[in-house]
């Protein structure tokens, strides 16, 4: 595989698993963690936390986020950041799609223009390879 398609593949890579992360965290704190509690003692909150760190979907998505730093550690290896880091942008627009799509969040036509406009953006910068 070429060195150019391989660091599509870690940019594909990051921006999936940011995603993945980012949706898989707003639906614990939005559907569990959101009934607990936090105490009002120091210790307490200690606790909670790690209650909330351990629990294993946040967990897994905490794992997802180190994954995506390792992708994109990988991706610098074969792209500027200048070119690759507008990518990541598209990842707004995934987590926007999936946030309305799985969550049933809020969709509007101001979310569609600002879609577009990222897509544009992402299209217009990548031309600079």
């Amino acid at each position: 595989m070429k060195a150019v398609s391989i660091g599509y593949l870690y940019l594909f890579l990051t921006i999936i698993t940011t995603v993945c992360s980012q949706i898989i965290i707003k639906w614990r704190v939005s559907s569990v963690i959101s009934h607990w509690t936090m105490p009002a003692e120091i210790i307490g909150k200690l606790g909670f936390l790690f209650k909330v760190v351990f629990d294993p979907f946040v967990f897994l998505a905490l794992c997802l986020t180190f994954t995506s730093g390792l992708c994109w550690m990988a991706t610098m290896t074969k792209f500027d950041i200048s070119y690759a880091y507008p990518f990541t942008m598209l990842g707004f627009v995934l987590v926007l799609l999936f946030s309305a799509l799985l969550l049933g969040e809020n969709f509007n036509s101001f979310k569609i223009i600002g879609c577009i406009v990222i897509i544009i953006g992402v299209l217009i910068t990548s031309r600079g390879l």
